[in-house]
């Protein structure tokens, strides 16, 4: 009788080298990126009224993101100015940078006394004094009651002739013109600042970073505008920085170094300021309007 044949074992796979060949991993699904979470203060500055002053957002961060992250956040944050502060070392001693929607700034008065608001009223630091390192040096800021005191640098203008191009962006010619960073712009009476309805275009083609307006008044030593729209901010409800410029033309002007100021804009804000050597110092409040998280 013949033998039945035993069913043949599969062949093993092997490679070309004879090793038997390994079963392929089962794949597995991509780990998901951890989220950052970081908090976020929107803070009315140079104010003591919620909605009036200049909102800024501020986020306290504990080392630098790349400059497409910040620069995105503040473009969606969609303010004037976001701040980022980094801890520097000592109690009350920070790193800080501003960027408007569309670029970084040099220097930012009112999204920095937001940041000495969050920093002493949210953060927890008990100081009365802050130092901020900055691309415009060391600025200073004083909590006295509810007032914060920026100490920032004097930028005196240098007179500049009132040009066709400047009187056809603000649509009425002013007396005088200076230049620092920004052009200054200097009219008789503040109906001429609030009347003035520029072509924002026009001031984005200047060769300069921004455009302040100012003229004496009443109840106040002077008041301003200021407008930017070629970094993102056509009017500026509150500018800290052009009063860098505002004030050693005043205080010369004027002959005293203690000065109060208004902007004008719609949201409007005060300042107390002080012309120190070549410093300024300016003085504002600020409230708290939102704390919320950004997540990436």
């Amino acid at each position: 009788m013949a033998k039945k044949k035993s069913p043949r074992k599969a062949a093993s796979r092997r490679d070309p080298a004879g090793r038997r060949a390994r079963k392929p991993a089962p794949r597995r699904a991509p780990a998901k990126a951890a989220e950052t979470r970081l908090s976020l203060y929107h803070v009315d500055a140079f104010t003591s009224r919620l909605f009036s002053g200049n909102p800024a957002a501020v986020l306290p961060l504990a080392k630098w993101f790349p400059d497409e992250i910040l620069q995105a956040i503040a473009a969606e944050n969609n303010l004037a100015e976001t701040a980022f502060i980094v801890p520097k070392g000592g109690r009350g001693s920070y790193h800080i940078r501003w960027f408007t929607p569309t670029t970084e700034m040099d220097l930012c008065g009112h999204a920095t006394l937001a940041a000495a608001h969050v920093v002493l009223r949210h953060l927890g630091v008990k100081a009365k004094s802050l130092a901020f390192s900055s691309r415009s040096g060391i600025l200073g800021v004083t909590a006295k009651g509810d007032l914060y005191e920026l100490d920032f640098p004097s930028r005196p203008g240098k007179p500049i002739p009132v040009s066709d191009e400047i009187v056809a962006a603000l649509g009425l010619p002013p007396v005088e013109c200076f230049k620092a960073r920004d052009i200054m712009a200097v009219f008789d009476s503040k109906k001429d600042v609030l009347s003035l309805r520029p072509d924002m275009d026009r001031i984005a083609k200047l060769a300069t970073m921004g455009v302040i307006v100012t003229a004496p008044a009443a109840g106040h030593d002077f008041v301003s505008r200021f407008f930017a729209p070629g970094v993102g901010v056509p009017e500026d409800p509150v500018t800290g920085s052009a009063h860098c410029t505002l004030v050693p033309y005043w205080a010369a002007r004027l002959r005293k170094n203690t000065l109060s100021s208004r902007q004008v804009s719609k949201r409007g804000g005060e300042l107390l300021c002080t012309l120190k050597g070549d410093r300024v110092l300016l003085a504002g409040r600020a409230r708290t309007y939102l704390q919320g998280v950004v997540t990436l």
